[in-house]
């Protein structure tokens, strides 16, 4: 069977978490830390941190799409972090730390819209979902000493809780 590579853009806090938790997923190929939807190029982790650059820490999830659906990856985003935080997550405070989804193409957008729609009016999160999801822009790939941070570091979790949920 073949592999068919798709590429997604999540940004749900630091991503540390967030990256060991997608490449945790089956189908995930790749999960790699980086910066998206800023405004300056190649942008530096000191740089992003100070907020100014519009950048949000951000995962690039390559996936084989005969395995993994874009839907089932956006699943897995919902409850890796709280999407009713803005700009927040756990004790990281700072636009570089906000809710994204950056789509690629018109498919991404509109199943993204649809499944945040779907989890409103399901009243799902304990408070509105702020999550963005807008274009993606350019992704940059973060330093080296960011990628599979927690594997290097013997971290077997993100410290930051999950939200609170309806049901």
């Amino acid at each position: 069977m073949s592999v068919k590579k798709e590429t997604a853009l999540f940004a749900a806090g630091c991503f540390w978490g967030v990256e060991d938790g997608f490449r945790a997923i089956p189908g995930v190929i790749e999960a790699v830390s980086g910066y998206c939807g800023g405004k300056i190029e190649n942008p530096t982790y000191e740089q992003v941190c100070t907020g100014r650059t519009g950048h949000a820490e951000t995962v690039e999830v390559v996936y084989d799409a005969s395995q993994l659906t874009f839907a089932q990856l956006l699943e897995a985003f919902w409850e890796m972090h709280d999407p009713t935080t803005l700009n927040r997550q756990g004790p990281d405070v700072g636009t570089q730390y906000r809710s994204a989804v950056f789509y690629l193409d018109a498919e991404q957008e509109k199943i993204a819209r649809e499944a945040k729609q779907k989890l409103t009016d399901a009243n799902r999160f304990s408070g509105p979902i702020v999550t963005e999801i807008t274009p993606a822009g350019r992704f940059y790939r973060a330093e080296e000493y960011h990628q599979r941070y927690f594997e290097k570091h013997g971290i077997s979790h993100c410290p930051v809780t999950p939200t609170k949920r309806n049901n």
